[in-house]
């Protein structure tokens, strides 16, 4: 009997350790990218398509996140910027309407984690990595681990995925911010 008793104690262990599925609130979610042009710095959105993310909030190193971004659905900060990006010589969505990034390797913390991971953008893949912080959502209990906040920042080089054109008006570094509401 003890031994039955310990071995139900150890699953019920296991089970509470695993890797969370989470969900994506798009509606309260931003994929938020920064971009100089000139001398001015602009901001830019694009939507999300999907995502999968397994979170282990006891290890994170046990995490998964998987995310597909909607190229065509970016924009830009205004109509000229957007129409360029969108175009053959930046993200060529009509040949590549996807963004995706998969995570490799998560190490760290909750509220200090690198994500390093394959960044898919106009059919080049290249390995990123990313800062991460995990919240609880304003307003929600303490003890509420339903409901948290993913905040993921980072810089590409858009010339490391080919997205060379316009090198004279745009920067090739482009900063990321990205805001994920998920909930259980």
């Amino acid at each position: 009997m003890y031994r039955i008793a310990l071995l139900l104690c150890l699953i019920a262990g296991l089970a509470t350790a695993a890797p969370q599925t989470y969900r994506l609130n798009t509606a309260r979610s931003t994929v938020g990218f920064t971009y100089g042009f000139g001398e001015a710095e602009n901001k830019g959105q694009m939507p999300v398509k999907s995502a999968t993310m397994q979170i282990d909030l006891r290890n994170v190193s046990e995490s998964h996140i998987d995310v597909s971004l909607d190229a065509d659905g970016a924009r830009a900060g205004f109509f000229f910027a957007t129409q360029a990006m969108k175009g053959p010589e930046v993200l060529d969505t009509a040949q590549f309407p996807t963004v995706r990034f998969t995570s490799t390797r998560i190490t760290g913390t909750l509220r200090k984690a690198r994500i390093v991971g394959n960044l898919t953008v106009r059919g080049v893949t290249r390995p990123v990595t990313l800062d991460a912080a995990l919240y609880r959502q304003r307003g929600t209990d303490p003890d509420d681990l339903d409901n948290l906040t993913v905040l993921l920042t980072g810089t590409i080089s858009r010339s490391a995925f080919g997205a060379n054109g316009f090198s004279a008006y745009v920067g090739d570094k482009i900063g990321l911010r990205i805001i994920a509401r998920i909930e259980k």
